[in-house]
C-alpha cells in the first residue's frame, strides 16, 4: 500500500527559542548575584572560588559563540550553522 510521499521540510524554530542571549545573560546575572553575596557574607566564603570560576566560564561561552556568530555572519567555511546573524 503506497500512502504517498510526506514532506520532509522541517519547520524553522520561532526566534525566541534560536536566540541564546537571554539564556546567556540571565545565568551571567545568576552567577554574579552568587558572587557578590558570597564576597559580602563572610559564611559563604568557601562558595568564592565557585562563584569566580562560574563567571569566567560564562565569560569563555559568550567569547566562543561570539567568534561563531562572526564567522557565520563572514560566510566561514567551518562557522556553526544555525547561529542568529542580526
Amino acid at each position: 500500500m503506497d500512502i504517498g510521499r510526506v514532506g520532509t521540510s522541517i519547520p524553522e524554530l520561532p526566534r525566541g527559542l534560536v536566540d541564546p542571549r537571554p539564556v546567556v545573560v540571565a545565568g551571567f546575572v545568576a552567577w554574579l548575584v552568587a558572587a557578590v553575596l558570597a564576597w559580602v557574607n563572610p559564611a559563604w566564603s568557601e562558595a568564592r572560588p565557585v562563584c569566580a570560576m562560574g563567571l569566567v566560564v560564562g565569560a569563555l561561552g559568550v567569547s566562543i559563540w561570539l567568534a561563531q556568530r562572526r564567522s557565520a555572519r563572514r560566510g566561514d567555511k567551518g562557522a556553526q550553522v544555525g547561529l542568529p546573524t542580526d
